[in-house]
């Protein structure tokens, strides 16, 4: 399996904190009927994105991406020692194997000259912090941590209505020790980095692209979870705020990128993760690169 790939002037490093059985498909993609799902069962196991019970396998995972001016970590994960009690192995998780992994791509905290997320869901922020003598600090203490402006306004209202709790503890206090970049949609860094705006599982979702002058890589996040959603755009999972907008979005982005050689990096796809989009039917393939 490997961690480490090089696609243009980018190298992109891959940073795993879990990777296993998340959900069963029925329940994750409400869309999908048993009947899809036994035609697509056979290539979904031997790509390692379903399990013998109909189960996912997603990964949980941030990409560190060295272009030739900066270093720049994407999502962040889940992090430790925070309260998650809807989901049992995150819940007040204390182990070392996101920083771990950090270090054995050769990276220091120190090292991340950007924080981007895609947006922020608990398993996208989660390292954003670290608990030190009881606060929440920046992790990457040299870093510019970067938040998509709708996709900030829409959980700061949210966290004013009801306490949500990854907002909290993984994003008010990177605002507060003024580390918080909240950009727009036209947002750069240098000629390398770009945002593209992919709204539908959150409002202000975003995916990044990267390369000189044109899309060498784009990382996707949560545009789709599985690989079943390339060969079926339309299946959108329970956690999309607008599944009819998430569907539409997902199908433009799959349509853009097809049959060119930008390289897409998804958050959650089994190993390797990473493919090229090629058309297939009336749906796409995510091909192993």
């Amino acid at each position: 399996m490997s961690l480490k790939f090089n696609v243009g002037d980018l190298t992109i490093h891959r940073i795993v904190e879990e990777e296993g059985k998340f959900l069963p498909a029925l329940d994750m993609l409400p869309g999908l009927t048993p009947d899809v799902l036994a035609e697509n069962r056979a290539w979904m196991k031997a790509a390692g994105a379903l399990d013998d019970s109909d189960t996912l396998i997603l990964a949980f995972q941030s990409y560190v991406v060295k272009t030739p001016h900066h270093t720049i970590l994407i999502d962040s994960c889940i992090g430790n020692d925070k309260p998650r009690p809807g989901r049992p192995s995150w819940d007040m998780k204390a182990d070392d194997t996101y920083l771990r992994s950090l270090a054995a791509a050769g990276f220091s905290v120190g090292d991340i000259d950007f924080v981007m997320c895609t947006h922020l869901h608990v398993d996208h922020v989660g390292w954003n912090t670290r608990l030190e003598n009881g606060r929440w600090v920046p992790t990457f203490p040299n870093a510019r941590y970067v938040f998509d402006k709708t996709e900030f306004d829409y959980w700061t209202e949210t966290n004013a209505k009801t306490e949500v709790g990854p907002f909290v503890d993984s994003v008010l206090p990177v605002v507060e020790a003024k580390r918080a970049e909240i950009v727009r949609n036209d947002f750069a860094i240098g000629d390398h980095t770009r945002i593209l705006p992919t709204p539908g599982h959150t409002p202000g979702h975003v995916a990044f692209a990267f390369g000189r002058g044109k899309d060498d890589a784009v990382f996707s996040g949560d545009l789709m979870h599985s690989p079943i959603q390339t060969r079926y755009p339309e299946l959108s999972p329970k956690f999309d705020v607008d599944p009819a907008q998430a569907a539409k979005t997902r199908r433009d982005f799959l349509e853009h990128y097809c049959d060119t050689a930008t390289l897409c990096c998804t958050a959650h796809f089994p190993s390797p993760s990473s493919g090229r989009i090629k058309r297939k039917g009336n749906g796409f393939v995510c091909e192993t690169a």
